[in-house]
C-alpha cells in the first residue's frame, strides 16, 4: 500500500539512532525504534496520512493489521492512532477480533492501556450488549493484557461507568501478583474517585485489594 510504503520510507529518512536507543531503553528493549519522538511522529505521520486519506480510510483494518506487524514501535503507535479515529462511530460486531489481536500483539503498557481506553472501550460503547460477554472472556483469559484491558475499559466513561461491573472485575483479579494488574487495579478506581470518591473509598474499604492498588486508588482522596 502506497501509504504503508511512503510512511516507511519517510520514518527511516527522520530517525535517530541515539533516541531510538533511549527510546528501547525505557521500554525494557522490548521494541526497536526509529527514533522519532511523539510530536515530530505525529506530524510526519499525519501529513502522510491526509495525503492518502482515500487509502486510509478504506482500508483502516488492514493497514493497522500490517503496521503492527513490523517490528519499529512507532509503526504500533500510528496504527493505534488510526484505528481510533478511522472507526469510532463505525466499528463492527467482529472488529473484537481485531481489537483482541492487537492488545496481545506486541504487548506492552504504552499500546494496550491506549487500546482499552480509545478502542475497546468505544468499541463497547457502540456495542453495549457485548459487554458482560467480552470483558468476562477477557477477565478470565489467561493473557494477562487481556486482563487488564478489562479492568481499565471504562477510563473516561466519568458518570457512565458501570462500577458495579469495575468492582467485580478488580475483585476477580485482587490477589494477582502481576504488577500490571495491581496498577490497573488502583488506576481504574482513582479515575472513577473522580467521579464517585465516596464509592471508591468505601470499596477500597472493605476489599481485599493489594497495597499497591490501594494507594493508587486512594492517591487523589483526601482524608481516605
Amino acid at each position: 500500500m502506497h501509504f504503508i510504503s511512503e510512511l516507511e520510507n519517510t520514518f527511516q529518512e527522520n530517525s535517530h539512532a541515539e533516541n531510538g536507543f533511549a527510546m528501547a531503553k525505557y521500554m525494557k528493549n522490548k521494541f526497536t525504534f526509529f527514533g522519532i519522538k511523539t510530536p515530530e511522529r505525529r506530524s510526519l505521520f499525519t501529513a502522510i496520512w491526509k495525503k492518502n486519506k482515500t487509502e486510509v480510510t478504506a482500508n483502516a483494518r488492514a493497514i493497522a493489521v500490517l503496521l503492527f506487524e513490523k517490528k519499529e514501535r512507532e509503526f504500533h503507535y500510528c496504527a493505534i492512532e488510526i484505528l481510533i479515529k478511522e472507526l469510532k462511530g463505525k466499528y463492527q460486531y467482529e472488529d473484537i477480533e481485531l481489537i483482541k489481536k492487537l492488545i496481545t500483539t506486541h504487548s506492552w503498557w504504552d499500546s494496550v492501556d491506549t487500546i482499552s481506553k480509545y478502542i475497546l472501550g468505544q468499541y463497547l460503547v457502540e456495542f453495549p450488549k457485548s459487554i458482560h460477554l467480552i470483558v468476562t472472556e477477557f477477565s478470565n483469559s489467561e493473557n494477562m493484557w487481556l486482563n487488564r484491558s478489562a479492568i481499565l475499559f471504562q477510563l473516561g466513561y466519568k458518570t457512565k461507568t458501570n462500577f458495579d461491573l469495575l468492582k467485580k472485575v478488580c475483585l476477580r483479579h485482587q490477589d494477582s501478583s502481576e504488577f500490571f494488574i495491581q496498577k490497573a487495579i488502583g488506576w481504574s478506581l482513582r479515575e472513577y474517585a473522580k467521579t464517585n470518591p465516596e464509592a471508591v473509598k468505601n470499596f477500597v474499604a472493605v476489599a481485599t485489594l493489594k497495597n499497591l492498588s490501594k494507594k493508587e486508588a486512594l492517591k487523589n482522596l483526601s482524608n481516605a
